[in-house]
């Protein structure tokens, strides 16, 4: 079985999935399976990272699956700890033999870790690289708004894509509208936020009672009307499954303003730091 995905254009003439396959925690000859039945299913988006010690899996799952490389969309992430310039070319040469791959559909920056202060020559690289024929398309991931505007300001060059955290407990309208504005798409990790919560909110088990729909089909339809592109995680073939069939309906204007009425609770980070790595 396969499934019809949109795509959505990126700033550098380069088009992307509207929805991926989000890869933390997946690992090991398990996480191949898991990645096939996904591919099977019609991911193309891939997401994965250097700090995610997977990207070995998905280079063979990748050669696995018997879909055509040049189908796929596979993603990877600088990690913060290799930011200085010749460090990011040789974790971009890396990840890529890692996977055994000739090149990445998207290289982020996984955060600007601010302290250390070197994302610019982060970015330098991936730039770089981009021009090496080693990534089509460059982006960023947790980047604020001043981040952003350094990385412009400074190298001339808009990232096709800011990955950050988006659900409808934390919605992030300012960095949205940013992204908007300055033709960047918003790629959203945790887009179910953490599932249990979600699942149990009220307002959304009705949208999704009305409709005849999962919650998290429902949710996953909120963030690609938002414009965003979510990358929902799970090992389980019927919610991977699930998740990827969100594009035979669309949520009212109604709808979607219910789903914006949802009180914020805050980043995820915020609530339980522990859960999160410094990427």
């Amino acid at each position: 079985m396969t499934n019809h995905i949109p795509e959505v254009l990126l700033n550098d003439g380069v088009k992307a999935p509207a929805i991926g396959f989000g890869t933390a925690w997946i690992r090991g000859a398990k996480g191949v399976e898991s990645l096939k039945t996904a591919m099977d299913l019609g991911y193309r988006l891939i997401d994965s990272a250097f700090n995610y010690e997977n990207e070995g899996v998905v280079g063979e799952a990748v050669r696995q699956s018997g879909v055509p490389r040049e189908e796929l969309f596979i993603t990877s992430k600088l990690p913060g700890r290799h930011h200085k310039y010749d460090e990011a070319v040789k974790t971009i040469e890396e990840s890529l033999y890692r996977a055994g791959l000739d090149y990445y559909d998207l290289y982020l920056i996984h955060w600007p870790n601010p302290k250390v202060n070197l994302y610019v020559e982060a970015w330098q690289a991936l730039i770089d690289a981009r021009a090496k024929g080693l990534i089509r398309s460059i982006g960023v991931s947790n980047f604020l708004p001043e981040h952003l505007d350094r990385l412009i300001k400074e190298t001339g060059v808009v990232p096709a894509m800011n990955q950050v955290e988006l659900h409808p407990f934390y919605q992030q309208a300012e960095q949205r509208a940013y992204h908007e504005q300055h033709g960047i798409v918003t790629e959203s990790w945790s887009p179910l936020g953490r599932g249990e919560d979600l699942l149990k909110n009220e307002q959304l088990q009705t949208l999704a009672s009305a409709r005849g729909k999962s919650v998290s089909q429902i949710v996953l339809r909120w963030h690609v009307q938002l414009g965003a592109v979510p990358i929902p995680r799970s090992q389980s073939e019927a919610h991977q499954r699930e998740n990827i069939d969100i594009f035979g309906f669309e949520l009212s204007e109604e709808e979607m303003k219910m789903i914006s009425d949802i009180p914020t609770t805050g980043p995820l980070w915020e609530q339980d730091p522990a859960v999160y790595e410094e990427f």
